[in-house]
């Protein structure tokens, strides 16, 4: 049963414009410098690329999904296909950026030593994911909904928010002092919670025939409005975002 996730940028753009929109101070932590080589790591449809070759930086992109490089592509930027688990460089960059995409890598160790080998010595690494506690409503939900229908199978969490304490214990394992590392409570507006079923959670339902699709979406927007929906002010995400800022030892 394969629960990878299946990425369209133009919906993405459409009703997930926040993942980049609310990542301008994650640019500011990484404080590109004119001249520097930098990796954008996962550069989703390469808003941020741009944002941070504002600073005559040169960017280099890398996203798992086609869709997404040749948006970034068409931006101008210099983009790839490539994982994080599965970078090819070495001692190339003076920093690395990430944004809204290592809670996708259950193997976090492997993509950390990936990424300590394309820095150069010193060269920074500052992102910004999911961390321990996000999403924790929508996620326990869309177990309570697979535990209630046998026939949808088992569910499998695509996720992996870790703990501030274990992600900086893997870092400093793996070459790198950390400078700052923190988990950030951010309640996140979305559109609505089927867009965000359809844009984040479509590989978990992708085994399941059309009609139990909509039938798992429409009994997680049924147990979730008591929960993340007020006339007020819509839907809320319980997002937390785990931020870093480390550097390479050696």
């Amino acid at each position: 049963m394969s629960n990878t996730n299946q990425w369209n940028a133009d919906k993405y753009k459409k009703h997930a414009d926040f993942v980049s929109n609310l990542a301008f101070p994650v640019v500011e932590l990484l404080n590109p410098q004119a001249n520097e080589k930098i990796l954008d790591l996962g550069c989703g449809d390469g808003t941020l690329a741009v944002e941070i070759e504002k600073f005559n930086a040169k960017v280099i992109a890398v996203d798992l999904s086609e869709s997404m490089v040749q948006k970034t592509k068409e931006k101008g930027i210099e983009a790839f296909v490539m994982s994080a688990t599965d970078l090819t460089f070495e001692n190339e960059f003076d920093a690395i950026f990430s944004n809204a995409v290592l809670h996708w890598v259950k193997e976090d160790e492997k993509a950390i030593k990936k990424i300590s080998k394309s820095l150069k010595a010193n060269g920074r690494f500052v992102a910004e994911f999911g961390g321990y506690g996000n999403i924790k409503f929508l996620t326990d939900v869309m177990e309570e909904v697979f535990n209630k229908h046998q026939e949808f199978g088992n569910f499998n969490n695509p996720w992996n928010f870790p703990k501030d304490s274990d992600y900086k214990q893997l870092l400093e394992n793996n070459d790198f002092k950390v400078e700052y590392i923190e988990l950030i409570p951010r309640p996140t507006k979305i559109d609505d919670i089927s867009n965000w079923l359809d844009i984040f959670a479509n590989g978990i339902i992708s085994h399941l025939t059309n009609e139990q699709q909509v039938q798992f979406k429409q009994e997680i927007r049924e147990i979730l409005k008591p929960k993340i929906y007020s006339e007020k002010d819509g839907w809320v995400a319980d997002y937390v975002r785990l931020r870093l800022k480390a550097y390479k030892t050696v």
